[in-house]
């Protein structure tokens, strides 16, 4: 099979790089719910060190203090 290069035009490289970043954007928001539905930890780095979060946890911000 022949390998196809991806079209050099920005136009296109802009409509294929705005559906990719959907595309996660809808596997990372299915994911969150998955693991809510089982209870289940998301496993993610923070700050240089891996971390178990809860799904529900992901959006809220620490708020550090100084």
């Amino acid at each position: 099979m022949k390998s196809e290069n991806i079209n050099n035009d920005p136009k296109v490289l802009d409509e294929f790089s705005i559906k990719v970043l959907k595309g996660l954007e809808i596997s990372f928001q299915k994911l969150l719910e998955f693991k809510k539905q089982k209870n289940s930890p998301l496993v993610i780095m923070r700050d240089g060190k891996i971390v178990k979060i809860m799904a529900e946890d992901y959006y809220k911000v620490e708020v550090k203090k100084d």
